[in-house]
């Protein structure tokens, strides 16, 4: 195998608009896959994106027909993550099967396998080193096969992957993602180990370093998307926050937000495809704030400009952090019908002391009268929070603190997550990860215990009460088995992002269908549909804000 490369590719800055570090590139067509949370969802303490417990393989249902191409053989690809992960993953499946790749969902069958990971949990990284240590005997027995690791544990671990794990062919960072079609042609023509990596954050100016974090938003057929009526946009990536547990501005790259041109472009081309719901992505992306053409863009003002859109009916974003909760931004929401009231805006612990020490940048008081905002604003809003237990210096009074938090803002649902220590965080050179994680056990099942009873007792309000559900499809995990041939269980979400599953025709998809409730779980809710009033394609009935 010949010396390795190490490729860090910067890019020249935009030009095109004031946004310092704006992404450019090609008009993306993005994905959704639905936020599927408990209402209480646990895990190791990461990020604010609420994150996926467990590593998907795009299914070759999910492929697009691949057209007059050349045929470059079998691609298994796994993500681990949140959703800018999946969306990471859909566009670099996209940009492979325009190369001729075929997806399979057996790693046996691959020609080429690759990991999208993360870095936010050590349990994520371990998973991925485990699977990569699978393969070393698989590869002795196909030579020619690629295996490639991209993302967040990519540009962090960068090539002390190679060092362990010597088998594999490429490391793609999460800013240089369109590298990956050539250096996987390159890998198996030559046999060439490569490394593509953007700037370490102390590496160059800001400029430089978020030029080297490169903006990947390629068009892609919309037989690419695995469901025809969703898709996630990213307006802006990065993160400056630097809370001390989190490796996401290291690996993420300084925040940068994309030009509204783009994204308005974007979400008309998704419209013109069929999708009637879009989320926006970001790290904290009520921060996003770009200037083109002498305006001054925020969130609030996307909003109002996607809300022309013809064809789309709902809205949503993720992840909000609580000092960007603006008045402009609330009142969009409470003035736009076609925007969710769903709002994820993680606490993340119910003590100061420990917030302080997270350097998470507000206090209890701050959460609180922006959650009094929120409410004053959107009375029948839902909002969810991450937390973290067992952080450094964690007692039990300021856990308690937590749950009274819980009880206090009564969230439709928490991500409760373990402290867990990761390399180059300032909480590793500053603290001492000293709570046994046997208490940190204790003490997340402790919160997600109280989580799902405080979701349930809210749940249970909505028996007896029609809600308003954009049908998203059959539901895949059937509470129950459909009584008709001409029904199924189908799913679906309310403005609030509450699930809502019912029995009902699977052509209602994409539409908005009236459902009564008739019982529920922590995480949804159960009712059948009302026949009178099915909308599609249009957001005309007045929505149930719920």
């Amino acid at each position: 195998m010949s010396t390795l490369p190490i490729i860090t590719l910067p890019t020249q800055a935009s030009s095109s608009g004031g946004c310092e570090g704006t992404s450019t590139g090609s008009l993306n067509v993005a994905t959704l896959y639905s936020h599927n949370s408990a209402a209480a969802a646990s895990g190791d303490s990461g990020s604010d994106a609420p994150r996926i417990e467990t590593s998907t393989a795009i299914s070759p249902d999910e492929q697009g027909a691949p057209g007059q191409r050349d045929h470059n053989g079998k691609l298994y690809i796994e993500t681990v993550g949140c959703q800018m992960n999946m969306l990471d993953s859909e566009l670099v499946v996209a940009a492979l099967r325009r190369e001729g790749y075929e997806l399979t969902s057996q790693p046996d069958d691959a020609d080429t396998i690759l990991f999208n990971t993360c870095s936010v949990r050590e349990h994520a990284e371990h998973k991925i080193y485990s699977a990569l240590g699978r393969l070393k005997h698989a590869r002795k027995q196909r030579p020619q096969q690629v295996i490639g690791v991209m993302g967040c544990m990519a540009q962090k671990d960068q090539s002390l992957i190679f060092d362990r794990a010597p088998h594999v062919d490429i490391v793609v960072g999460t800013g240089q993602m369109a590298e990956i079609p050539g250096l996987i042609k390159n890998a198996r023509k030559d046999r060439e180990r490569a490394l593509a990596v953007s700037l370490d954050r102390k590496a160059g100016t800001r400029r430089e370093v978020s030029a080297s974090f490169q903006s990947y938003d390629p068009l892609r057929e919309p037989e690419m998307r695995p469901s025809p009526y969703q898709a996630f946009v990213r307006i802006m990536f990065g993160c400056d926050k630097f809370c001390t547990y989190c490796v996401v501005p290291m690996t993420r790259g300084p925040e940068q937000s994309r030009l509204p041109s783009e994204i308005l472009a974007e979400v008309a081309h998704l419209a013109g495809q069929g999708v009637k719901e879009v989320t926006l992505l970001g790290q904290t992306v009520n921060s996003y704030k770009c200037v083109e053409n002498g305006k001054t863009w925020r969130l609030s003002d996307l909003l109002a400009a996607m809300h022309e859109t013809p064809g789309m009916l709902r809205f949503k974003f993720v992840t909000s952090y609580p000092r960007d909760m603006t008045d402009d931004l609330l009142i969009a929401l409470r003035d736009l019908p076609k925007c969710s009231h769903y709002i994820h805006v993680p606490l993340q612990h119910g003590c100061d002391d420990v917030l302080s020490r997270m350097k998470r940048g507000y206090t209890t008081a701050h959460y609180r009268e922006m959650h009094q905002r929120i409410k004053e604003y959107l009375p029948y809003s839902a909002v969810s929070s991450d937390f973290i237990v067992g952080f450094c210096g964690e007692t039990e009074e300021s856990h308690q603190k937590s749950l009274e938090a819980i009880r206090e803002y009564r969230f439709k649902n928490s991500f409760i997550f373990k402290y867990s220590e990761r390399p180059g965080t300032k909480a590793q050179s500053l603290f001492q990860d000293d709570i046994p994680d046997e208490v940190k056990k204790r003490r997340n099942q402790e919160l997600l215990e109280l989580q799902n009873e405080i979701s349930e007792e809210d749940n249970a309000a909505f028996i007896g009460r029609e809600v308003e559900v954009l049908v998203e499809g059959p539901s895949k995990n059937a509470i129950k088995k459909a009584d008709s041939s001409l029904k199924e269980q189908l799913t679906g979400r309310t403005r609030c992002d509450r699930i809502v599953v019912f029995d009902g025709n699977p052509r209602l998809a994409g539409s908005l269908a009236q459902v009564v409730v008739h019982d529920v779980t922590p995480t949804t809710l159960v009712g059948s549909i009302v026949t009178r009033e099915i909308q599609h394609g249009s957001s005309s009935l007045l929505p149930i804000l719920v």
